[in-house]
């Protein structure tokens, strides 16, 4: 789903008494989870990320795929204390390309680097500070080196240090001061900053005065990086032509997508649109389909419940056969 990455901070959902519109389906304060995209290939990976080039043998022969080779040419390096060096250093203990995984060794050449300013390096030694497994919780000292990879343009920084000031205050005025943060990370195209902005404007807080076509912008920028909960959102949006024109075609689309990407809010809800032949024709078969594997992850909805009793037993069978099929 979204950006490519190093895992983000899983910050626990704000505390209540943030203002919040009664508006559906948007009614969630700040903040939702932080990203748990997969890390991104190697090959994939921009080497800017590592501040100044490391050396170019090294990051030549990590770009390859030979991991050991780039390990053994960027340790030198990193022992004289170049920094982009530590950094390729770190990544590779890291996430165990060529050699075993060691999150302490990485967190020690993570340290060094953010220590001379790394961006990255400082957005991943924050992480294992407030972790606390490898290296000793210091949520202050998280706090200063986030604030700083933020400021220095990292948008997955960006992001959780606007998470970490939620956190901080739950109320509007911490959404206040992290309203420019989740700005910063949205305009690179970070989906979780997308959402998050959505909220800010479909709620109507932070500062911000609601704004429903910005918040349904910003959905669809989200969604189209298939970011579920936007996909749902976005799709009950159109379905109700909230923030723009109501266009139950593609609301049915995104809800689709979503469920079909395993999504199980989704799936029932999908299941209540072919129930209702809300954006496409009536299918009592799918909707029963799609409620079923709903079911089987664990969403009861007493009125699908209902609906499938009403199913006919010819139904019933053809709804089970299309649910052992679909995702």
């Amino acid at each position: 789903m979204q950006a490519a990455g190093a895992e983000t901070v899983p910050l626990p959902q704000a505390k209540p008494g943030i203002a919040a519109s009664t508006d559906k389906p948007i009614a969630t304060p700040l903040p939702q989870p932080a990203t748990t995209a997969p890390l991104p290939s190697a090959d994939a990976i921009n080497p800017d990320r590592f501040g100044a080039k490391p050396s170019d043998s090294a990051y030549g022969a990590f770009q390859r795929g030979l991991y050991k080779t780039a390990y053994n040419l960027a340790l030198v390096r990193a022992q004289n204390g170049d920094p982009a060096a530590q950094t390729l250093i770190a990544e590779i203990l890291s996430r165990g390309l060529g050699v075993p995984v060691d999150a302490a060794e990485a967190a020690k050449w993570y340290a060094l680097a953010a220590e001379q300013g790394i961006p990255e390096s400082q957005f991943q030694y924050a992480l294992m500070l407030l972790d606390g497994r490898y290296v000793k919780k210091d949520e202050k000292g998280a706090y200063a080196l986030m604030q700083a990879a933020a400021e220095a343009g990292n948008r997955l920084a960006q992001f959780n240090f606007a998470q970490l000031l939620v956190q901080q205050d739950p109320g509007d005025a911490g959404i206040a001061k992290a309203v420019s943060y989740y700005q910063r990370a949205a305009a690179t195209g970070l989906a979780d900053a997308q959402y998050a902005l959505a909220q800010v404007y479909a709620n109507g807080v932070g500062g911000k005065l609601r704004d429903d076509a910005q918040a349904r912008g910003l959905l669809a920028q989200a969604a189209r990086q298939n970011y579920d909960t936007a996909q749902i959102d976005l799709a009950a949006w159109m379905i109700e032509g909230r923030g723009g024109a109501r266009d139950l075609k593609s609301g049915f689309g995104w809800m689709k997508q979503a469920a079909e990407g395993g999504n199980v809010a989704a799936q029932n809800r999908l299941a209540k649109l072919y129930m209702g032949g809300i954006g496409t024709d009536p299918d009592p078969v799918l909707a029963g389909a799609w409620y079923v594997v709903a079911r089987r992850a664990g969403l009861i909805d007493p009125q699908m419940d209902d609906f499938l009793q009403g199913l006919t037993d010819d139904q019933t069978k053809q709804a089970l056969q299309k649910a052992n099929r679909l995702p």
